[in-house]
């Protein structure tokens, strides 16, 4: 019998299970950026006015960030992913009735100064609500890694199920816009959004925390529990840990920083890259359903590969957390090449879409490292919380990058050279990881576990 089948594989069914929920919550923030071209065009929206609409999921995200991870680490992993994937299942399908949703509160934001378009409204508040919900997903899934996996397994398992943000990514443009060219836009945000109601049967028939898991065996459950005694004494404190002592420590700010630094550029790519296909080649409706899933197929390499990426180093002697530096370094240097995706783009529109793939799936790879610091680092316990305030961190520098996008391309569409701003906006993008890369290890120069909270 193999060292494998001797201890058991229940653990990489929760793993399957946190995948498809990421699928799933990928596919719901995606539908929306899909069908902007057209919104855009029908409501008569500004790239400014588009990207005041993903600010309010961004903004709404970072906020739920913060307080998803705590909520996470006090209701328990399981109620915990059941309340964040009602509410963003719900949220997803309420976009289908933006327009009634802002008509109910235009009253509201006009009494308290705020004159907003309807239509713009409708979509900001259905957005908030999505990104509410959706916050969840992270901190839950890193917790359930941190609960189901050893140390040595994580960074692998987390680049499993977060490659299910590009399997929704995939799945999204190869459905969405044929969803709503045969049966309208308000169908294709009903029936995406449904989806999680379906996810969530499987979570409460296959989910218990591991010590009351019936379905693992016993060799199992002692390989996971494997880390070493401290890490063992540590988790099975209860009191609180506060944000603020969370922030006292550098590993913490190592963590927010690297969010910060490179979240936005992944949703720049998620919610523009339709928008920019149609600015640079008038490419509308089903048209970009090819590119992109293309595109984001080959994020699938990135964020596998990316996970496994650090065990090459591990193997070497090095720790987690040093192996896991040393491939973020090599990872970091591969969206530079997304610099020449304006340059080189005027030979065909496959130019710009492969060398973006190749950044955004250097992104995965980055991430499903980045998360894995995390759980390096701290105690069980603190994990979501960290995860969460670095989620903050990330939500705000998505803003940042799509309220500087929408600008520039309004500022220079106005000028006859949108181009240009996509240029600028894909140096951003190209030079971020490294910058992050530097920092964190600027803050955390070598492997320091936290062991007094």
């Amino acid at each position: 019998m193999s060292t494998a089948n001797a201890i058991g594989k229940y653990r990489w069914t929760i793993c399957a299970l946190l995948f498809f929920a990421t699928t799933v919550n990928y596919l719901d923030r995606q539908v929306l950026s899909l069908l902007a071209p057209d919104l855009s065009k029908e409501f008569g929206w500004t790239n400014t006015d588009y990207a005041n609409i993903t600010s309010v999921f961004q903004f709404a995200y970072a906020i739920s960030m913060l307080f998803a991870g705590r909520f996470i680490d006090k209701l328990g992993t399981k109620k915990g992913f059941t309340w964040a994937i009602i509410i963003w299942s719900l949220a997803a399908i309420m976009h289908a009735y933006a327009i009634e949703i802002g008509g109910m509160f235009s009253g509201f934001f006009s009494s308290i100064g705020l004159v907003i378009p309807v239509s713009i409204l409708g979509f900001m508040i259905s957005r908030a609500v999505l990104a509410f919900g959706e916050a969840g997903n992270f901190p839950a899934a890193i917790k359930a890694t941190a609960e189901y996996f050893p140390k040595k397994e994580r960074s692998f398992a987390t680049g499993i199920f977060n490659s299910g943000a590009n399997v929704g990514a995939i799945l999204a443009p190869l459905t969405v816009p044929w969803i709503a060219l045969h049966w309208g836009w308000q169908t294709a945000f009903v029936l995406v959004g449904a989806i999680g109601f379906l996810w969530m049967i499987f979570w409460w028939i296959f989910y218990d925390k591991p010590e009351k898991q019936k379905r693992l065996a016993k060799a199992e459950l002692d390989y996971i529990n494997s880390d070493t005694e401290a890490e063992v004494l540590i988790t099975e404190q209860k009191e609180k840990v506060a944000w603020f002592k969370l922030l006292g420590y550098k590993q913490t700010w190592a963590f927010v920083f690297g969010k910060f630094m490179t979240d936005g550029v992944w949703w720049f790519f998620l919610f523009w890259l339709p928008k920019y296909l149609e600015a640079q080649y008038g490419m509308v409706k089903t048209e970009i359903m090819l590119p992109l899933a293309i595109l984001y197929s080959m994020t699938m390499f990135g964020s596998i590969g990316g996970g496994w990426f650090p065990t090459y180093f591990i193997r070497k002697g090095h720790t987690a957390y040093d192996g896991r530096m040393k491939a973020m370094l090599i990872i970091a240097l591969f969206p530079l090449i997304v610099l020449a995706a304006q340059p080189l783009g005027y030979i065909s529109f496959w130019i710009p879409v492969i060398l973006i793939g190749i950044g955004a799936s250097a992104h995965q790879a980055w991430s499903a490292n980045i998360f894995t610091t995390v759980s390096d680092m701290f105690p069980k316990k603190a994990v979501g919380s960290v995860v969460g305030i670095g989620g903050m961190a990330g939500g705000l520098g998505g803003v940042l990058i799509s309220k500087s996008g929408g600008a520039l391309f309004d500022h220079y569409k106005a000028l006859g050279h949108i181009q240009t701003g996509y240029t600028i906006m894909f140096a951003v993008c190209a030079v971020a990881y490294l910058i992050a890369w530097i920092v964190m290890k600027s803050l955390v120069p070598k492997y320091k576990p936290i062991t007094d909270l």
